[in-house]
């Protein structure tokens, strides 16, 4: 009798196990989750050989897909999504197991990656200068969270941690300030869901990012890559974090990123254009799609190292190079150049969302774009500077800050600027009686203070190339 019922506990703990091996979903795809509209959006996870998994969309539920696990128990799906709408539910059935996902939204999705300055979120105890109230008043089930938490790995993984959250008072305090006034904005102009992928971590180098195929096909790029020295507070091994918080992500269909790094790559500004271009293309590459691709550059901060912010700047903007990118400068938003960290960050959201609003939804009325150097003159001891902006410049102080000028010595010297009334700006410098080169705001905490009509600040730039 003992025995008997022993085989039955042996019995009934092998069923048990084995129905945990079974039909199985990532946790990206689960309740409260949001899919990108009008797409074909690949469904994926995992479940026994030989069985088939039939998926049926509430949207379409005449329609059902069936996939087919491989060999080692993986499947995939592709299946059409309508436009923005909902709660959907979506039924996977394998066998006798069955998984309802449900309250499923349809909209857009984007990716929001970076480091700490994008992962700031509300409840961080130095707090946020411009959020008002806001996540008071943050109760809209219309945008969604998906947060991943800090992880690394040597290899690509198949799934990660984390789970979608409805935006409220209680789950919006942990989301990035950024990415959630990003998200908002969108919601609110485009008058569809927005669910967010939260996938970042404070103090993270560009390589270790970036996905480990990009260095396979580009020796330069793996050298510039294992350049990078050892912190103690995240893992700088080129491919580790994405392996474990972007490789998990890339089956599901996003409409863009928006990224917010560079500060942990001042250590070698000039390797970051390169390898900033390395890790958009092989993000590219990883979701099969020309991926829309928007990036802040870094605020200034007084802490790094020689111009080191400066020529990290510069090498962020070669990435623009590449189709379907766009920056936003945020030199202005700063309220403190002793703290890399910014307490002003609803600006920074919104500055992402007016690009991304104007290139990818064709928004009219918005005007995005910051106004830029375009080309010099110069007269003797007089520089003339003109810029593509929209309208005149115009200085927000009693007088214009961060120009500097430079002679064959190449010794800058702080610059006297006016502005002319053809909209130019006019420099001379006691110290410089033949100036051969122009730099603006090319230090590592210089804050702009010229601005285009729209109130968007002159971008940081230089005419020489020493």
């Amino acid at each position: 009798m003992k025995k008997l019922v022993l085989s039955f506990l042996v019995l009934g703990f092998s069923v048990s196990v084995f129905s945990q091996w079974g039909l199985r979903l990532p946790a990206i795809i689960s309740n409260h989750a949001v899919f990108q509209q009008s797409a074909d959006v690949k469904l994926w996870g995992w479940a026994q050989s030989g069985n088939t998994v039939k998926i049926s969309c509430s949207w379409n539920p005449s329609d059902t897909v069936v996939a087919y696990p491989a060999k080692d128990w993986s499947w995939n799906a592709v299946v059409k999504t309508p436009k923005a709408g909902g709660p959907y539910a979506i039924t996977f059935i394998s066998n006798t197991q069955k998984i309802i996902v449900s309250d499923i939204l349809i909209g857009e999705v984007w990716l929001c990656s970076g480091q700490s300055n994008m992962e700031y979120a509300f409840n961080w105890e130095q707090g946020v200068l411009d959020a008002g109230d806001e996540v008071a008043k943050s109760d809209n089930n219309q945008l969604r969270f998906f947060q991943l938490s800090h992880k690394y790995n040597s290899f690509p993984q198949t799934d990660s941690d984390g789970e979608w959250k409805i935006s409220s008072p209680q789950t919006t305090p942990s989301m990035s300030v950024a990415g959630y006034f990003f998200g908002k904005k969108i919601n609110e102009t485009q008058k569809v869901p927005v669910g967010l992928i939260a996938s970042y971590w404070g103090g993270t180098c560009v390589q270790a990012w970036t996905p480990n195929e990009v260095y396979q096909h580009d020796t330069e790029l793996r050298k510039l890559a294992d350049k990078t020295k050892s912190v103690n507070w995240a893992p700088v091994e080129p491919s580790v974090i994405y392996n474990a918080m972007l490789y998990p992500l890339v089956n599901y269909k996003i409409a863009g990123a928006i990224w917010y790094q560079g500060e942990a790559n001042t250590g070698e500004p000039e390797d970051y254009g390169k390898l900033f271009e390395g890790l958009i293309k092989g993000w590219r590459s990883a979701f099969k799609s020309d991926l829309p691709f928007y990036f802040v550059q870094i605020a200034p901060w007084n802490g790094y190292w020689k111009n080191s912010a400066a020529y990290l700047r510069e090498q962020q903007e070669t990435a623009l190079s590449l189709p379907k990118t766009g920056m936003v400068a945020v030199g202005d938003l700063v309220d403190d150049i002793t703290n890399i960290h910014p307490k002003i960050k609803r600006e920074v959201g919104n500055r992402l969302a007016d690009m991304v609003l104007k290139e990818q939804y064709a928004v009219a009325n918005i005007k995005p774009y910051f106004p830029k150097f375009s080309s010099f003159s110069i007269q003797k001891n007089e520089v003339n500077l003109k810029f593509s902006s929209a309208g005149k410049l115009s200085c927000k102080d009693k007088k214009i800050n961060s120009f500097q000028l430079a002679g064959e010595d190449k010794v800058f010297y702080p610059a006297t600027a006016f502005i002319e009334k053809n909209g130019t700006v006019t420099l001379t410098s006691k110290s410089v009686k033949t100036p051969v080169a122009v730099r603006y705001c090319f230090t590592n905490d210089g804050i702009p203070n010229l601005f285009d009509v729209n109130g968007l600040p002159l971008i940081p730039f230089r005419t020489d190339k020493w």
